[in-house]
């Protein structure tokens, strides 16, 4: 996208019009840039939705902004149908920043959020952590890759016991209620013990001679080989479990990654099979 100011000041001036209603020199500098912004981003969204680039060669700066605002719209409408289609069968597995992010903020954003004058506004902090890094996403591009990723972790988890994974939070962190960690990646650390251990994944905790089993092989292994392990196991227990395992095994991996990472590091309590 590469435009000059002089085509895109006559966009901001008609969306400044729009938002005072009247006049648009009566907007503030602030106000002023944050439509500017808005302008960018809807231009944006146009250019990640088209399929090749040279589609918008030739391509006025207008036709750019209005097909980036329906771009937004359909993001917007996208969004709406996976939060929808999450919220039956989610739980929380009581992580209240989870909770807070699914069930208490999503409906503030549909509610709030302003397509037209601010649609790069988060809005939420999205305080749970994912498996994925969205900090180059602003706006509903951001609420979207975050549903998608809460998607892809509650397949995850419905193919364990609900019990079994909210015991093994409370192995790991007790009564507390203010855990922030991500939920899969605290299952995907007990299941790297039980596949390192030669244990079937079960209601108990390995013992303490499992645990001193697995760190010495753990001193033999090379951390790709690590990995590698660990990644071929899940990609069987997602074929075997999960639906659309092949991306859901791709967004796991990051977590299996810095599981690898943690248990060659050594910082784990090899007394249980839970990391401190």
């Amino acid at each position: 996208m590469n435009y000059e100011l002089e085509e895109l000041l006559p966009i901001v001036g008609r969306l400044a019009e729009r938002y005072t209603g009247t006049d648009s020199t009566s907007v503030s500098y602030e106000k002023a840039e944050q439509l500017m912004e808005a302008v960018l981003y809807c231009m944006q969204e146009a250019e990640l939705e088209s399929s090749q680039a040279a589609a918008a060669q030739g391509t006025s700066a207008r036709q750019m902004y209005e097909a980036g605002k329906a771009a937004v719209e359909r993001k917007v409408k996208r969004a709406l149908e996976l939060y929808h289609k999450l919220l039956p069968e989610f739980s929380d597995y009581g992580s209240p920043y989870l909770a807070d992010a699914v069930l208490k903020g999503m409906p503030k954003f549909f509610r709030w959020y302003n397509m037209e004058f601010e649609p790069q506004n988060t809005i939420l902090t999205l305080d749970y952590p994912v498996l994925r890094d969205l900090s180059p996403y602003t706006g509903i591009d951001r609420i979207y890759e975050f549903l998608v990723c809460v998607d892809r972790e509650q397949e995850f988890l419905k193919a364990f016991p609900q019990g079994m994974v909210r015991g093994l939070l409370r192995f790991r962190f007790g009564e507390e209620e203010d855990f922030a960690d991500n939920v899969c990646e605290e299952v995907l650390l007990v299941m790297a013990m039980h596949i390192l251990a030669g244990k079937p994944l079960g209601e108990e905790m390995l013992s303490e001679k499992d645990c001193l089993f697995v760190k010495s092989r753990l001193g033999e292994m090379e951390l790709a080989e690590v990995k590698s392990h660990l990644l071929q196991a899940l990609e069987k227990f997602t074929e075997a479990y999960c639906k659309n395992s092949g991306a859901l095994l791709a967004y796991l991996e990051n977590g299996v990654n810095n599981i690898a990472v943690r248990l060659k590091n050594s910082t784990c309590n090899f007394s249980s099979s839970v990391l401190e």
